[in-house]
């Protein structure tokens, strides 16, 4: 039965509460044609949440998972049970080629640690299969680069896990600044985040800057992203302060101890004259982020707060301020409440909405793997500033990387 324009939650098509409705009867609750397959490649924390958003969008399902470690497959399953119960159950691979190149699959979501990402991506791409590659795509300059170019020269799909541009506090000002020119041409940006530490992960490789590329590359490529679309153009410097002040100072994992920053201030100047900063901290009692566009007509401000405080202050924040030019307003930007709580404020849903309208050959706005680079050029460079105190030159990085774009 075709499915109209009405409401439907995801969730409930696949509620047991509701599995007393024979599939003939089913309209706003009828699950939608699973017309695609997935294997996750990486079953922690963010592969469980694909896996999540997966069960939730319907368009795909998720067939099988790979996963060395035997706690992240029992999570996955348990998460996949969720939406699927009593049916098919995940496939469990003993091997990466064996979960990449399965004839059963059509599209491989890779969540595996950052410093496995080419090694896993040059299996990945062979395949010839649909790919969506979690951020930060590579943990350096040469590895990101290697990767653009596998996607360059693939047959298939290929996404780059920088969700945050699906946000709705982004959707909402790429909406206003780059669309509708609500506040004229951006001239300065500034972005802030402030938030707990980092979480634990098997291994801890988090906490180490050669398994993660440093806290600028690990958790910032979102925002450098953010800051290079905003921008419209290339980055020519980057100049970064910080340290580590509070997390990790007496950590020890096999031996080694955390080298990774807690804290930051980073500037960078764009090829148009646009300037953005970014302030970074790592030792807050809560999460909050903040973006602030001002252009030669407004200035854009959003915000999105998760301080666990009992009082009623909104998650999300927006205003739009022009002065005696324009109409200006506030508002609070959001999804529904069951895909905002599906993680990242219901970024990764609208992700996986955007992999499969890519696969069906729809535009999206979803990040390219040369968008994917350079988020992760600007944080090598603000990795580079922060060690060495000095200004780091866009065009040298790559050159002393062998690269010339």
């Amino acid at each position: 039965m075709p499915i109209g324009k009405e409401f439907r939650n995801p969730v409930f098509a696949r509620s047991p509460i509701f599995a007393y409705i024979p599939a003939e009867d089913r309209y706003l609750f009828a699950p939608g044609e699973e017309r695609y397959r997935f294997n996750v490649i990486g079953a922690g924390v963010n592969g469980q949440e694909h896996i999540r958003v997966t069960g939730m969008e319907g368009r795909a399902v998720i067939h099988g998972v790979y996963d060395p470690n035997p706690l992240s497959i029992m999570g996955a399953q348990g998460m996949h049970a969720q939406f699927r119960p009593g049916g098919q159950k995940l496939v469990v691979y003993d091997s990466l080629e064996a979960a990449c190149n399965d004839p059963a699959v059509d599209g491989l979501i890779i969540a595996t640690p950052n410093f496995s990402h080419l090694d896993v991506v040059r299996v990945a791409a062979a395949s010839g299969k649909h790919i969506l590659l979690e951020k930060p795509m590579a943990t350096t300059v040469c590895d990101a680069h290697a990767i653009m170019r596998l996607a360059e020269a693939h047959p298939a799909v290929f996404q780059i896990g920088l969700q945050y541009r699906y946000k709705p506090i982004y959707v909402e000002a790429i909406h206003e600044a780059l669309e509708r020119k609500t506040i004229g041409d951006v001239k300065t940006i500034t972005i802030l985040e402030h938030r707990f530490p980092f979480l634990d992960k098997v291994k801890q490789w988090n906490k180490f800057s050669k398994y993660s590329g440093g806290t600028l590359v690990e958790k910032c490529c979102h925002y450098f992203d953010l800051m290079n679309l905003f921008a419209q153009t290339r980055p020519v410097s980057v100049y970064a302060t910080g340290s580590a002040a509070v997390n990790f100072l007496d950590f020890e994992y096999g031996g080694e101890k955390s080298d990774i920053i807690d804290n930051a201030f980073v500037i960078v100047k764009y090829a148009n004259g646009v300037s953005a900063s970014f302030n970074l901290c790592m030792f807050s009692p809560m999460f909050y982020e903040e973006m602030v566009l001002c252009g030669d007509d407004g200035r854009l401000k959003v915000s999105e707060n998760e301080d666990f405080l009992p009082g009623g202050q909104p998650d999300t924040y927006m205003e739009v301020k022009c002065g005696d030019r324009k109409p200006t307003r506030t508002g609070s930007p959001c999804y529904p409440a069951f895909i905002q709580s599906s993680g990242h404020h219901g970024a990764t849903y609208f992700e996986h909405v955007s992999f499969i309208d890519n696969i069906e050959g729809k535009q999206t706005a979803s990040a390219t793997a040369a968008e994917g680079f350079w988020s992760i050029v600007v944080g090598a460079a603000a990795e580079q500033s922060v060690r060495t105190g000095q200004p780091v030159l866009i065009d040298e990085l790559l050159r002393e990387n062998g690269l010339e774009l």
